[in-house]
């Protein structure tokens, strides 16, 4: 099928790319010139693992087009996704400018049946609005449309992989014609399985919203829980094992840290939260979930100043930081965790040196030159004369580390672990202090 793509950023380009690999002519269109241009060049302008290789394979098979031109890809082009940036407003409310640009944009090139797809995280209701702005536009011309709401489940950093392998494919129809032709696009993934799950555009956009509250719920329910494991001397990681056997409970989303981050969770809890208040409902859970969450990107900031207040304070001392992306294996430093430890600590006047494998480019996009602020080349270059080291986001490589050469670089053996990816103990008899997220601390002799 021919297939427009608008947006070519992490769910657009995602989008766009897997589906010319099953097989689809696909056009990704973008306003941003600088981009395509870098694209039509073999520059991939986000890191998300897998797809720089499925980009260039299907540009070379001549599946995969970019371009700044609506005429274009909406003329050649029967499904049409939307895949834009959907940002936050002030009040938390899902901004939705951009989709109604291009839903517009697509209105003004039709020339026969189309089918608009928002795969954008979208505002419940937002398929409605996008119909009748397409319908205004058309103003007398008898073209036959039809909108479904087909939201992303894509996980950055597995994308493509999850794009190729869905869990489920939800869609939102009025339709049979529009939900013949979604399974005719999707029909590639269901060979083995039928993932597909067809349901009312409202109740599609609503699961979306769903799902990623879900997950965040859980996320902060177990920073909670590893407060008051600290608190009382429990161990957090046992207790994420005790309750994980439960087959009603599942270990997916169990693990304690400092806190999600990201383009989705924060800003769809956010969203949810203001279309219940918009409904008058008071969502309490979800406010709470998104305060823990802020709270829970403080503690290890809050932990380091803690433990060097009996030391001189943290003003002066040097801080090695591990990690800067809100999760392994993407760039994406979107509400990420370490802006808040950053922010925090720069502010206490201590001297940070920042190693990320992927993610240091989009870190000195993000802060402005700083003499406190030191980018570094490796973990152990980060690690040589500092006086703790702070591992932030837990990247494979981090895992199998040989501390031995790290701990004779160190001017003291410190390690604040902030996705407890150590053993406390193992950690203590190779000569650190240990503080983790909910296990007791293993400090001195």
């Amino acid at each position: 099928m021919d297939i427009l793509i608008i947006g070519a950023g992490y769910v657009g380009l995602v989008t766009g790319s897997c589906l010319a690999e099953m097989g689809h002519k696909v056009i990704c269109l973008d306003i941003d010139a600088k981009k395509i241009e870098d694209l039509n060049n073999n520059i991939i302008p986000i890191y998300e693992q897998g797809l720089e290789e499925i980009v260039k394979r299907n540009k070379k098979a001549k599946r995969l087009f970019f371009t700044t031109d609506y005429k274009e890809g909406v003329e050649n082009s029967t499904a049409c996704f939307i895949c834009v940036p959907t940002p936050s407003n002030n009040d938390g409310s899902c901004n939705t400018k951009f989709v109604e640009e291009a839903s517009k944009n697509i209105a003004g090139y039709m020339n026969e049946y189309k089918v608009i797809i928002t795969k954008s995280t979208v505002t419940i209701g937002t398929a409605y609005k996008v119909k009748e702005i397409i319908k205004n536009e058309l103003k007398d011309k008898n073209i036959e449309f039809d909108v479904v709401s087909n939201p992303e489940f894509l996980k950055e950093g597995s994308a493509v992989n999850d794009f190729l392998k869905p869990d489920r494919i939800v869609f939102g129809t009025e339709s049979k014609r529009a939900e013949d032709l979604m399974k005719e696009i999707y029909l590639p993934f269901t060979v083995k399985n039928n993932r597909i799950i067809s349901m009312s555009i409202l109740s599609s956009e609503m699961t979306k919203y769903s799902a990623n509250a879900m997950l965040a719920t859980r996320i902060s329910f177990m920073n909670e829980i590893a407060k008051i494991c600290k608190s009382v001397g429990a161990d957090v990681n046992d207790v994420r094992k005790g309750i994980g056997s439960d087959s009603r409970i599942g270990y997916s989303f169990l693990y304690p840290g400092i806190g999600y981050g990201g383009s989705c969770f924060p800003k769809d809890i956010r969203a949810l939260c203001h279309v219940a208040r918009e409904n008058n409902i008071e969502p309490k859970l979800l406010e709470t979930v998104d305060s823990i969450n802020n709270d829970q990107k403080k503690i290890l900031s809050e932990n380091i100043i803690s433990y060097f207040a009996a030391k001189g304070g943290v003003e002066g001392k040097t801080i090695a930081i591990w990690g800067l992306s809100f999760k392994p294996d993407t760039d994406d430093m979107r509400e990420a965790p370490s802006l808040t430890f950053i922010e925090t600590l720069l502010n206490k006047g201590a001297i940070l040196k920042v190693y990320d494998p992927i993610a240091i480019d989009n870190a000195k996009k993000i802060f402005q030159e700083n003499k406190n602020l030191i980018y570094c080349n490796s973990e152990t270059d980060a690690a040589e004369n500092s006086d703790a080291i702070a591992l932030l986001t837990e990247w494979k490589q981090f895992r199998l580390i040989n501390f031995n050469p790290i701990i004779k670089k160190l001017k003291n053996a410190v390690f604040f672990d902030g996705r407890n990816q150590y053993n406390s103990i193992e950690m203590k008899k190779k000569g650190f202090d240990y503080i983790g997220i909910g296990v007791p601390d293993q400090i001195g002799k």
